[in-house]
């Protein structure tokens, strides 16, 4: 009897422990899923990195002044099936990108959001 109840709490804690990440990641809550904003200009650099990838662009914004984009991406292990890649953007690439922007997270200098749809590199369309 004390070998059942050690092997079930053993596998309940098992359990436990396996879906504890599942609750700490998290949602879409801080982007606005209603909208998408389409951000055109040049990368700054590219993040290949776990917990998720990262696309920094100087776009400028109607009045000509430099706007700083942080769009997020999924995981290296997760987008690399659909054919991102680690080289798919070089700083000095032209891209156009549409997004799902952050709720007010714009500030005068940098502006973030989540890859949504079109991806253009140096006028070639990008089709995962």
């Amino acid at each position: 009897m004390r070998t059942k109840i050690t092997t079930l709490s053993l596998v309940a804690v098992g359990l436990l422990v396996l879906s504890i990440p599942l609750f700490a990641h998290h949602g879409s809550a801080v982007f606005d899923t209603d909208k998408t904003v389409t951000v055109k200009g040049t990368v700054t650099e590219w993040v290949w990195a776990n917990p998720h990838c990262w696309l920094l662009v100087d776009a400028k914004d109607d009045d000509g002044n430099t706007v700083h984009w942080i769009v997020e991406n999924q995981a290296p292990a997760n987008i690399a099936n659909a054919g991102w890649s680690r080289s798919m953007f070089k700083p000095g690439d032209e891209v156009l990108v549409d997004v799902t922007p952050g709720k007010n997270l714009t500030t005068a200098a940098r502006t973030i959001g989540r890859f949504k749809g079109r991806v253009v590199i140096n006028g070639k369309v990008f089709k995962p």
